[in-house]
């Protein structure tokens, strides 16, 4: 039984100035999660939010807050996100020294812990730590910086994690960050993901419903 398309808006993409007036909006459009993108000028060359802004989003929306850790050293941000209103946490699997225990870490602290992974990265590479986490994000650009293309190869490592789960998770989740539009989601979908981040395809929309709408279309939905 496939898992529901869940669409996350990326606050990446929204303005700054206004979150909490963009995420009632999106909410307001029909969107699922709100994606929130951490990084830390290290890890990836850009900075943007800390835990204290997702703590103030946390009173401003009833969405659950999807935090992508995208930083060197993750565990020492951990209990401040999960303090925050973080429902899902995700680390990146190249910033992780002890990846098992920072899952652990994670899950401890009452989150959903997720593994994030760079489009270079192999499904090889990340298998053995399925079976400790709630959900994968795959990325389908080099983290850093919205707007950027969607990279198709990555497609071959959704399929082979689907395939994985098929027989061994099937609770699974399987999100996708990056370049995702009406002209990609439906090959995304195919390959199997559930969770999809879009940043400006959602807020750089003028009928953001009209956009949220058009991408669960466009993955069958």
């Amino acid at each position: 039984m496939p898992h529901p398309v869940f669409i996350a808006p990326s606050i990446l993409s929204a303005d700054f100035a206004h979150l909490a007036r963009e995420c009632a909006d999106v909410a307001a459009a029909g969107a699922d999660l709100i994606h929130v993108d951490v990084m830390d000028g290290r890890f990836v060359p850009n900075l943007t939010i800390g835990a204290p802004v997702v703590a103030r989003l946390s009173t401003a929306t009833s969405l659950p807050l999807d935090c992508h850790l995208m930083v060197e050293e993750p565990d020492h941000l951990i209990d401040a996100f999960a303090a925050a209103g973080a429902r899902s946490l995700s680390v990146h699997f190249e910033a992780c020294r002890h990846l098992h225990r920072t899952i652990q870490r994670i899950r401890a602290r009452g989150v959903a812990p997720g593994v994030a992974i760079n489009p270079h990265t192999s499904f090889g590479a990340v298998e053995p730590i399925l079976r400790e986490v709630e959900f994968v994000l795959v990325m389908s650009v080099n983290p850093g910086f919205g707007g950027q293309a969607f990279i198709p190869a990555v497609l071959d490592k959704v399929r082979a994690i689907d395939a994985w789960r098929r027989d061994h998770r099937p609770d699974l989740v399987i999100e996708i960050d990056g370049g995702i539009t009406t002209a990609t989601i439906a090959a995304a979908r195919a390959a199997g993901v559930d969770w999809f981040v879009a940043g400006s395809a959602v807020f750089g929309a003028a009928d953001r419903a009209q956009a949220i709408a058009g991408l669960r279309a466009a993955a069958g939905a």
